[in-house]
This record gives C-alpha cells, structure tokens and sequence, in this order.
C-alpha cells in the first residue's frame, strides 16, 4: 500500500463522523443505482440534493473549511 493510501486508510479509522457520512454517502449512492430508474422526478432532484450535501460534508470534515461554491 502506497504511503498516501495508507495515510487515508488511517484518517478514516480516526475520523469517525468522516467514516459515518462516507458510508452513508455510499449506501446512499448504491440505493439510487438500484432504484433510480423507478423513482420519480422528485424522488430524484432531493437523492441529488442530499449527494451533493453528504459531498459537502465529506470536504468540510477533510479539510476543515466550508466546501467552494
């Protein structure tokens, strides 16, 4: 494993509300691959609204800082 890699692999162990809103960001994004082609318009303009806001979460929790709009 390279030293980067590895550096990332320890950051998740520590950080534990990075490692919650990456699983959650995950299991999320598994959910809309298996059903998005049944949902509806609405059903699928609030799951990107809340990838875009596990997204933000998951750069505010690495670095620190708000996310760039």
């Amino acid at each position: 494993m390279s030293p980067k890699r590895k550096s990332d692999v320890v950051e998740r162990r520590r950080n534990r509300p990075l490692r919650e809103v990456l699983d959650e960001f995950l299991e999320h994004a598994r959910e809309l691959t298996r059903r998005s082609r049944d949902m509806t318009p609405v059903e699928l303009d609030y799951a990107q609204q809340r990838l875009e806001w596990l997204a933000d979460e998951v750069w505010r929790l690495v670095t620190g800082q708000e996310p760039p709009q």
